[in-house]
């Protein structure tokens, strides 16, 4: 059974009861972020009558599936965990690794698999003397990843007011390299970083600058006590070793099939 949770229902106790991962920490922002206020941030429960099973968010078009630690998750679950998807037709679905090959088997009229690589950063201890900026101007990281990200150029206000919320809130944090190069730390949550939104200027691509900027958020990151994350299709593996990050896990992502971005 799903249902819809609310403010009287879903609390960080509760939260803090999914299993350790990356499903749950994006779950988990966006309650920071939001809480239960929003129809454009919804909550939803996953139960078998008698038990707990898990958390869904549903978050403007994607849409995260956790379960609590300890628990599995049914084929019959999955099922109708499939079904919700279907129904509610995000563009993205996000869940634990372990279930994949059914998920995907179960939503394939509408959902095809992209399989995605979680990298781990493996810190030298050695912060490179570079000029990032640490609090830089929205608008001028908007301006690199609106060549870099169709979906970010085709929704700038949306993309504006959810980062800037994010990062009042101490949840995210944007960077600027060289004036070409950016990357945002998505989440904070649990001692984890996670960095995503890496792009640079079309003409100062293959100069490095990314790659910089990604060692210097690592180190950085790291000596301030953080797990540093990130996500990335599987053949850039050998671009982020070469940084500094070490391959950790292998999950897939549902993709609609047929929607607009």
């Amino acid at each position: 059974m799903i249902y819809q949770l609310n403010e009287h229902s879903l609390n960080m106790q509760t939260l803090e009861k999914l299993a350790p991962n990356n499903y749950t920490r994006r779950i988990k922002s966006h309650f920071y972020a939001y809480s239960t206020k929003y129809e454009f941030c919804r909550f939803f429960a996953v139960d078998d009558y008698s038990e707990h099973l898990g958390i869904i968010c549903m978050f403007n078009s994607s849409m995260m599936v956790s379960s609590f630690e300890g628990v599995e998750f049914s084929n019959d679950t999955l099922s109708e965990i499939a079904s919700f998807a279907m129904m509610n037709k995000p563009y993205s679905v996000e869940f634990p690794a372990q279930y994949a090959s059914a998920l995907e088997r179960m939503c394939r009229t509408e959902y095809v698999g992209d399989k995605r690589t979680e990298f781990a950063f493996c810190a030298k201890h050695e912060l490179p003397d570079l000029d990032v900026q640490e609090l830089p101007r929205l608008d001028d990281v908007y301006k690199i990843l609106a060549e870099c990200f169709p979906a970010i150029k085709n929704n700038h206000g949306l993309w504006l007011t959810d980062t800037s919320h994010r990062i009042r809130r101490g949840l995210a944090q944007s960077f600027i390299l060289d004036g070409c190069s950016t990357a945002t730390v998505q989440y904070i949550i649990d001692k984890v970083a996670l960095i995503g939104h890496v792009g640079t200027l079309p003409e100062e691509r293959g100069k490095h600058h990314a790659r910089k900027l990604l060692y210097w958020i690592g180190e950085k990151l790291t000596a301030d006590g953080f797990d540093v994350r990130l996500f990335a299709r599987p053949h850039r593996v050998s671009y982020y070793e070469e940084i500094g990050f070490k391959k950790c896990g292998l999950d897939i992502v549902l993709e609609r099939k047929y929607a607009d971005i």
